[in-house]
């Protein structure tokens, strides 16, 4: 009789255990969907330029976003942090890392000039960099990766940056300096705060979803824009436009 009870009251014991394990675990993902959240309330986009590369791509090689744009964008900082690393690498060209409050570490890579050192505090919307396409690049553009905890080489850690920044596709319009949670953007920048001042009795930002048989040519009739400019806006080096995707028209 007393090895029955003994059998179970250890029985009891282990699926309290597991239940506080489970529970446990839930409340972690919690707190990470979380904290992501509140990483997605606060984050701003780091450059101007339309994205040509999501997360995952290349049979799951390609372990951050790329922002395609002009040569000499400037490159920002995503949250105020500390400067890790700035240096130039054979494959990341010159690549800066910052290691912020959160406890994420966010790369820059591509740039054609770095204008932070390593020990450096920076603040959200500092200047870190300018675009360009040195290392192992196709074009100009930034990458951008955002890892948990610490950057390794093998990208343990690695985790998709629209989960911080906001969710995109391709071809989409990004801006610089602003957060993606609406239309109420947070501009964090100096650079822009003062662009943003200047032009404040222009007329506001105004964007265009394209349409199933839309063109350059139509839209620009519709919006009463020329084709050259919506390109020249939008950072666009060829005709192409997709379903879905976000043009600034004006």
């Amino acid at each position: 009789m007393r090895d029955y009870i003994k059998r179970f009251l250890i029985a009891i014991i282990m699926a309290v255990c597991v239940s506080l394990l489970f529970l446990g675990g839930k409340h972690s993902e919690a707190a990470g969907l979380q904290e992501q959240k509140e990483m997605n309330d606060h984050w701003i986009w780091p450059a101007d330029g339309v994205i040509s590369d999501t997360y995952g791509t290349r049979q799951g090689k390609h372990k951050g976003i790329d922002i395609a744009g002009k040569l000499d964008t400037p490159v920002l900082s995503v949250e105020d942090g500390v400067v890790v690393k700035s240096y130039y690498s054979n494959t990341y060209g010159n690549v800066v890392f910052l290691k912020h409050p959160s406890n994420y570490v966010t790369v820059y890579a591509h740039l054609n000039k770095r204008t932070v050192t390593g020990g450096q505090m920076i603040k959200q919307g500092d200047e870190i960099g300018k675009m360009g396409r040195t290392g192992q690049a196709t074009g100009i553009h930034l990458h951008f990766e955002s890892h948990q905890l610490e950057w390794r080489y093998d990208k343990k850690y690695a985790m998709d940056p629209e989960k911080l920044l906001g969710k995109t596709n391709v071809g989409e319009y990004v801006q610089g300096g602003i957060a993606s949670i609406s239309d109420n953007v947070l501009v964090a920048s100096s650079h822009l705060q003062s662009q943003t001042s200047q032009t404040s009795s222009s007329p506001a930002m105004v964007k265009y979803t394209v349409k199933l048989g839309d063109t350059l040519y139509s839209i620009a009739q519709k919006q009463n824009i020329s084709v050259t400019r919506i390109k020249e806006i939008n950072n666009l080096t060829s005709d192409l436009i997709k379903p879905n995707q976000i043009l600034i028209v004006q």
